[in-house]
């Protein structure tokens, strides 16, 4: 699978939701105290993420 979600902790102990893709970090979530919340996050993500407009600001 080329993307996916990881679940690290941060300097201050905190849960921390990374999705990547192709090893590639494109984004993170605030820190949280619980894995939980980590993982609420993204479940909210892949609830609400998808599917995105696309804004095209490229000249022609």
């Amino acid at each position: 699978m080329a993307h996916k979600f990881e679940i690290k902790k941060n300097k201050a102990g905190e849960f921390v939701a990374y999705f990547k893709y192709n090893s590639e970090i494109i984004f993170w979530t605030e820190g949280y105290k619980s894995k939980a919340s980590a993982i609420n996050a993204i479940e909210s993500v892949k609830k609400n993420g998808p599917p995105a407009e696309i804004e095209d600001n490229s000249a022609a």
